[in-house]
């Protein structure tokens, strides 16, 4: 009974909320009726725009609307009044007849008139009388300037245009320079930070380069090329064929160091390499110093300065790469220079392992061509390794050098034949010269074919050989087999590879001789140097027995190895307190002469001749002395 109850309950309050949801549509709907009605204004201002539109178009207005209880059908009558009156008036128009008519064109172009202006300067030879003068003449027969602003001015004058000067332009430079802005103060903390950047280091080094070879640059002006300034001085200069150009020297790096290699760079050859090594006043400075002068600009200080931890006993540029130094150390590492890096230690270095160097290197040479080369390094133990410049991990490869089985070759110089990157000759501190090769096919003697590593020996010194030097100087005749060799037993000793004795024994010097080199132009001149500090010039077309020029450097310093330029028209010597003098070679005794190579060929068998006369007395003689049976 109560479920019913609430059945009914329910049902009536359903009833109640649908009947409260149509009254409020309901109110809804009467509400939008009443706004969307139309307002009275609206319908006169309605009726007023179509009076004047039919009173435009000529038809009178309607009159006012009786009033009716049906006001939808008095507005459709008057509709439709209006409606018939616009069909009658429109009517009365006559009908317009369209036709097509073809029309022709011409186009006439414009007549172009050309027009241009002349104008020509002359110059009056004849000076014009002051009656036919104007007074916007420019030409004044007094010369006076002012004569013109003393004219009147007449309407023939005003027609003169008047030019005024016309102001230059202004740059952005003109304007930031009026606008100069007050200089910010950095703090110290600041100014450390930008000094000890990179860039500011790359940037100031290439500056202070710059700014000093401007300062040290001296030009003469007066310089007569006709020859006027050599009037009278030919007595004194006849004998000026080893003339001191400079001395390199800096107070900083060569001092109390001695000079141990020096290598002129094929790219620049305005550059000059020197190494040094210890300066043991100076303990807590690096032990190898390598420095590269300037022979072009006439600055005091070098260009770049490189050093490493050990002494540097041999050095040279890397012939086909412009921008490295090599270095051979006492230490046995081959370290490797980048005048490109902001750095002056080593950029790679070779391990101090077995596989490698671990005595002096005293010989490293870069041999072959622009696509193939090698890194060539003997040590005093006798181990030659070749390397590559790109990887100086472990060497390409190794090789012992021994003669006959014996002990290792202790190697001290080394050169390599002109244009042989196999075949090489090396001088060590046992007195004697072998001939050797790195792949096995040995020129040497014409025996054929031989293993890699030494050939043969050539005995002739009786004290360490200290430089030795292939012949490489091009032309008519091949001089390549000769090579020169320098000993403690003051003599310089003229070799063949194709002879087992010395062809002639050079023996004018008093002293230790330390290096000898020969002329890169002339096939038969050599430069020496020795203990006392002298540096010879031999010339062996003209005397075989004393050199053509000397010279003797002062501080009774000794020279330790001498270079000579690729032009043969200068020569650097080191000695042994960290000088390097750059002597300049007179042209008539660097320059050869058409006929140098003939009458060095004929010098060379006179040599050979009177060795086979030598030969031929020390042998009479041993058998004069041996004891009788």
């Amino acid at each position: 009974m109560s479920d019913r109850k609430a059945e009914l309950e329910r049902k009536k309050q359903r009833l109640e909320q649908m009947r409260k949801e149509r009254q409020e549509k309901e109110r809804a709907r009467s509400t939008r009726q009443t706004d969307e009605a139309p307002k009275p204004a609206q319908s006169q201002d309605l009726r007023a725009e179509t009076d004047e539109l039919l009173k435009d178009l000529g038809i009178p207005p309607s009159g006012p609307k009786s009033s009716s209880p049906s006001p939808t059908h008095s507005n459709k009558s008057a509709s439709d009044t209006e409606a018939k009156q616009v069909i009658v008036t429109t009517s009365r128009k006559p009908k317009v007849k369209l036709s097509v008519t073809k029309v022709s064109e011409t186009s006439i172009p414009p007549k172009e008139n050309v027009s241009y202006s002349k104008e020509t300067q002359t110059a009056i030879l004849e000076p014009l009388d002051k009656e036919g003068k104007n007074p916007w003449d420019y030409y004044d027969e007094d010369g006076e300037t002012d004569s013109m602003a003393a004219q009147p001015q007449t309407p023939t004058s005003s027609k003169m245009p008047h030019v005024e000067m016309v102001a230059p332009k202004q740059t952005q430079e003109d304007l930031d320079k009026k606008e100069e802005k007050p200089v910010p103060e950095l703090s110290e903390e600041e100014k450390l930070h930008i000094l000890n950047s990179e860039d500011f280091q790359t940037f100031f080094s290439k500056s202070a380069r710059l700014v000093e070879r401007m300062l040290t640059e001296e030009v003469d002006i007066y310089t007569d090329y006709s020859g006027g300034d050599n009037e009278g001085k030919d007595d004194e200069s006849a004998g000026d064929r080893l003339k001191l150009n400079r001395i390199f020297y800096d107070e900083r790096w060569s001092k109390h160091r001695t000079n141990t290699s020096l290598d002129w760079s094929k790219q620049h050859p305005e550059l000059l390499l020197a190494s040094y090594n210890t300066n043991e006043d100076s303990p807590h400075d690096p032990d190898g110093v390598a420095l590269i002068w300037n022979m072009k600009f006439k600055k005091q200080t070098p260009e770049y300065v490189f050093h490493c931890q050990s002494a540097i006993m041999s050095s040279c540029f890397a012939e086909f790469h412009p921008n490295l130094i090599v270095g051979g150390t006492y230490s046995g590492q081959i370290v490797l220079w980048d005048n490109r890096v902001n750095k002056r230690t080593p950029i790679q270095r070779t391990p101090l392992s077995a596989a490698a160097h671990t005595h002096p290197v005293y010989c490293v040479n870069v041999v072959g061509t622009q696509n193939a080369h090698n890194l060539i390094s003997v040590s005093t133990d006798g181990k030659m390794c070749s390397w590559s410049l790109d990887m100086l991990a472990q060497p390409q490869d190794s090789m012992e050098l021994h003669f006959k089985q014996s002990k290792s070759v202790a190697v001290t110089c080394f050169s390599f034949l002109s244009g042989d990157v196999n075949n090489f000759v090396v001088g060590s501190e046992e007195c004697t010269v072998y001939t050797a090769c790195r792949h096995g096919r040995s020129v040497d003697l014409g025996r054929g074919e031989s293993k890699a590593g030494i050939s043969e020996g050539f005995e002739g010194h009786h004290g360490p050989i200290t430089g030795i030097d292939c012949h490489k100087v091009p032309g008519q005749i091949d001089f390549s087999p000769y090579f020169l060799t320098s000993s403690f037993d003051w003599t310089i000793k003229l070799w063949s590879i194709k002879e087992q004795k010395f062809l002639h024994s050079f023996e004018d010097n008093s002293d230790y001789i330390y290096d000898v080199k020969w002329s890169p132009t002339h096939p038969a001149l050599f430069a020496s140097a020795d203990g006392n500090g002298k540096l010879d010039l031999w010339n062996l077309n003209n005397d075989t027995e004393v050199p053509t020029t000397s010279i003797t450097i002062d501080n009774n310093a000794c020279l330790n190895h001498v270079r000579w330029h690729e032009t043969g028209s200068h020569i650097a010597a080191g000695d042994d307190i960290g000088r390097i003098h750059l002597y300049d070679v007179a042209e008539t005794v660097a320059a050869p002469k058409g006929n140098e190579w003939s009458k060095f060929a004929k010098t060379l068998q006179e040599m050979k001749q009177q060795a086979t006369e030598r030969e031929e007395e020390a042998m009479s003689l041993s058998t004069m002395t041996s004891p009788l049976r």
